[in-house]
């Protein structure tokens, strides 16, 4: 995939496209060490706080992948083309705790510009991100009936990470400096 830098400040895309259409794989561990593991996501958001450009996810504990969220201080997200959607439902869908699913999935693994999670080869997109907070969600908190129904004593833990490298195709590079 042809993919360049572009400034934080010159990222742009459709959040609710990208995230609700369009899914994310969310990658965290360190790629040179082949400790990492992958996830299909398609909640979280992008924003400023604290100042920071930001992206927030969110992962239950029960994923594989939460373990490596846990253990290393940066994560990916990576947004790819509609050809790799039967990719990413593989990836949503089997725990790299039992299996490789990556090399089945059919999608290759890079070395990310700055962290050490990796990113995708397929990729259009590459969000680079350093966690900067994390919080569990409390059902004391949920103000919207439809919410509860949807956990087992199982909630999300939600992660906010500092952008701090964007690479993408020309359509997420927006605004021009």
């Amino acid at each position: 995939m042809q993919r360049k830098n572009i400034p934080i400040q010159d990222f742009t895309c459709s959040p609710l496209d990208i995230w609700d259409r369009g899914w994310f794989l969310l990658s965290s561990g360190d790629f040179a060490a082949g400790d990492y593991n992958s996830m299909t996501v398609s909640y979280g958001s992008f924003g400023t706080m604290w100042n920071k450009p930001f992206v927030m996810v969110v992962v239950r504990p029960q994923r594989y992948t939460w373990q490596f969220l846990e253990k290393f201080d940066s994560f990916t997200l990576c947004a790819f083309p509609s050809e790799c959607r039967k990719s990413l439902e593989v990836l949503g869908t089997k725990s790299g705790r039992q299996i490789d699913k990556i090399h089945p999935a059919g999608l290759t693994p890079i070395a990310s510009g700055i962290v050490a999670s990796p990113a995708y080869e397929e990729a259009h997109l590459i969000v680079e991100c350093r966690k900067i907070y994390f919080n569990d969600f409390d059902p004391r908190h949920f103000l919207a009936d439809y919410i509860a129904p949807g956990y087992n004593n199982d909630y999300h833990r939600m992660y906010f990470g500092e952008i701090l490298a964007v690479s993408g195709t020309e359509q997420f590079a927006g605004r021009k400096s």
